[in-house]
């Protein structure tokens, strides 16, 4: 835990660095991060967000701080389908479900909703957390690279509860993935 609490120290330096703001030394890269944690310590995540959620703005920052969960909720209010994804979870499998609602939970679908929703035009950067409470419906890997051609030049950083070794993102660390990503630790 004390590296955990070492590495969440460190984020709002890194968040408010020019390096980071202004996409500098990535070798024409996008600004994309992530922020692997242990998924046993997602709590302590959760309220490190939250911290940095009051102190960020007073300190004249602009962001997006998005849960994907909440992100998810009011995409299927938004179809007017949510009682009825309810329903059908109650009654069918999960297998079902994730193939009737295919279409909605597309990730390019799913990253123009994040995109229009969080209002991003004005923002210094984007976090994006609550990964585990929506996995396996959005991919960390799927996520990144839909949001890659709409966020532009808006550093993003992905909370995200498992491992990510530098090219391949590894859910809670347990389930072995091939998904290649190239995105930048960011503590």
């Amino acid at each position: 835990m004390l590296q955990l609490q070492q590495r969440l120290d460190n984020i709002q330096s890194r968040l408010e660095s020019d390096e980071f703001l202004q996409n500098k030394e990535l070798g024409g890269e996008i600004g994309f991060y992530i922020f692997d944690y242990k998924p046993e310590h997602e709590l302590a995540v959760r309220e490190h967000i939250a911290q940095l959620e009051k102190k960020l703005p007073k300190r004249g920052y602009t962001f997006a701080s998005i849960n994907l969960f909440e992100m998810i909720i009011r995409l299927l209010e938004s179809e007017g389908i949510l009682e009825s994804t309810f329903e059908m979870q109650k009654k069918r499998s999960e297998r079902y479900l994730f193939k009737a609602l295919k279409g909605t939970f597309e990730q390019n679908r799913v990253a123009e909703f994040i995109v229009k929703e969080a209002n991003i035009d004005n923002c210094d950067f984007i976090m994006l957390h609550g990964m585990g409470s929506v996995w396996p419906i959005v991919r960390g890997h799927g996520l990144l690279n839909a949001l890659h051609a709409k966020v532009g030049q808006v550093p993003t950083v992905m909370f995200y509860p498992g491992e990510y070794d530098g090219a391949a993102l590894k859910p809670f660390g347990r389930i072995e993935s091939n998904n290649y990503y190239r995105a930048f630790k960011l503590a």
